[in-house]
């Protein structure tokens, strides 16, 4: 198209940071025209009046290169506008321009799922069964952390695009009805979120092998043997965490070429939402594994800790704050620190002279407790005159834990938390939200490491636990991976590796120097 002289759009998929005056930068969602697309990797584009190269796996051609004609009435030889009726019998009996429009997406979306389908064999065939035949280069788990659940997905795919292939009509394919395909399937691609939230491990252990011959040549007899593209193994198993993130795209350009008539109209518009809801939750339960290794090094700079880790039970940190607890029978007031995870609340004492020092205390189990509003007055539980105060309330009737606040706000903001910590329980149970044990070990081996360091303790603070440098930091920091914003719900998701660059002084300079966002 573009040697032919057609002007050839993409949309962007993720941003493009560059500090290359070379390349063209952009945010998600960009329209960039592609004016050279001879390199498979990077393509020369522009924007308004900004050219450069840019990564050709960051982007999406368009489906239909051009808008409706219903739009854009053509001009015939006497100067008259061309009716829509008209347009209509030049793409033939009841075929309008929007209609080839939607045709264009239909057949987009059921060759890509065949293409994927065949991608996905390749790997569960081609590499999986191959690694488990040789038991002295691979243990179970590594094949785990390689290729997380992907034989999972490939087995979920082959249902849904047979059940889209039924949908699909050969005579007329704008009159197909695929929206209630992906409504039917989005509980099931949930299960998208385990394997991009494995990603990064799988990219840092291949990049361990890597180094390593005999799994070089290895990955690449398997390719071979099953008569794969060029394409590196971690190459291969970028793919999964692209498609989750297409799905919304392509629904939204069959939106827009469905007719708000078309029986197909109002289960596609419900598909957009119901995928962009679950590129939300697939955004969440990372957000929620970033959190372990921040939960992991807090305990890790818990003085006196007993017990099973945090992670055993919990995966999120709902809210933190000091309190003044009331013990019986003495009624004996003590200021502690409290930590409300899911599951668990943790009782914590500050170093008297070190602030920041915290020893660890107890626990109280937050399943088995009821929380009470306690009105300010004597409390005839305790026999004392109590302000700002709420219990917890175990079955067993002599198990009673009373907390005063220092202000009524803060009192109410405990309650609200106490609320929260309830509803994301009752999530993650409805959500199927868990942590492997290799993640909770990965996470604690890693919190070891960096306290052994003699690196400084981390402050904690009654909004957040102390940041840490993710696991796989340097991992990301050499494969100068792209920011991914915010705007749109499914982008944020993602880390995508870039394409090899052309050797470039500039970016062997910049990228010792610049920590690029995340």
């Amino acid at each position: 198209l573009i040697s032919d002289g057609s002007v050839v759009y993409a949309e962007a998929l993720w941003d493009h940071v560059t500090m290359d005056d070379q390349e063209l930068g952009f945010k998600a969602g960009d329209v960039i025209e592609v004016m050279d697309a001879t390199n498979k990797e990077w393509w020369w584009g522009r924007i308004l009046d900004s050219e450069g190269w840019f990564p050709a796996s960051f982007v999406r051609l368009r489906v239909n290169q051009d808008e409706p004609m219903e739009d854009y009435p053509m001009k015939v030889e006497d100067g008259k506008e061309e009716d829509a009726s008209t347009t209509a019998r030049r793409y033939g009996v009841g075929q309008t321009s929007k209609d080839q429009m939607r045709t264009n997406v239909i057949n987009e979306i059921i060759s890509t799922e065949k293409d994927y389908i065949k991608h996905l064999k390749d790997i569960c065939e081609g590499y999986i069964k191959q690694c488990r035949k040789r038991a002295d280069m691979f243990t179970e788990e590594q094949l785990k952390t390689i290729f997380g659940n992907i034989e999972d997905i490939y087995k979920c795919q082959k249902k849904f695009v047979k059940a889209l292939e039924k949908k699909f009509n050969k005579d007329h394919p704008h009159l197909s009805e695929v929206g209630s395909c992906f409504l039917e399937y989005q509980t099931e691609f949930q299960i998208y979120s385990e394997y991009c939230n494995n990603h990064p491990n799988a990219c840092t252990e291949l990049s361990r092998l890597a180094k390593v011959n005999k799994y070089v040549y290895f990955f690449e007899a398997c390719r071979l043997l099953q008569k794969m593209i060029d394409i590196s193994l971690d190459g291969f198993l970028l793919t999964p965490v692209q498609k989750i993130c297409k799905y919304p795209l392509q629904l939204a350009e069959l939106l827009k070429y469905t007719n708000p008539q078309h029986r197909d109209f109002k289960d596609v518009e419900a598909a957009l939402n119901a995928m962009k809801n679950v590129a939300r939750l697939i955004n969440e339960r990372k957000r929620r594994l970033e959190n372990i290794d921040k939960i992991a090094q807090w305990q890790s700079s818990i003085e006196d800790w007993e017990g099973e880790d945090v992670l055993v039970r919990s995966s999120e940190l709902i809210y933190s704050g000091e309190l003044t607890k009331i013990s019986q029978p003495q009624a004996k007031s003590q200021q502690r620190m409290f930590f409300l995870f899911d599951h668990q609340l943790v009782c914590c004492k500050k170093d008297l002279l070190r602030r920041d020092i915290l020893y660890y205390k107890s626990r109280i189990n937050m399943d088995d407790m009821e929380v009470v509003d306690v009105e300010d007055g004597k409390d005839k539980d305790f026999n004392i005159s109590v302000k700002n105060a709420f219990k917890l309330l175990c079955g067993d009737p002599e198990e009673v834990h009373l907390f005063c606040a220092k202000k009524p706000e803060q009192k109410q903001r405990w309650l609200k938390a106490f609320e929260n910590e309830r509803k994301q329980v009752q999530l993650d149970h409805e959500t199927g939200f868990s942590i492997t044990e290799v993640q909770k070990k990965q996470a604690m081996l890693n919190a070891s490491k960096q306290h052994h360091t003699g690196k400084p303790k981390g402050v904690y603070s009654s909004r957040a636990l102390p940041a840490i440098t993710r696991p796989y930091y340097d991992f990301l920091m050499r494969q100068k991976h792209p920011t991914l914003p915010t705007n749109l719900p499914q982008q944020q998701v993602f880390m995508l590796a870039e394409p090899k660059r052309k050797p470039s002084n500039f970016w062997q300079n910049i990228s010792r120097l610049t920590p690029f966002r995340k």
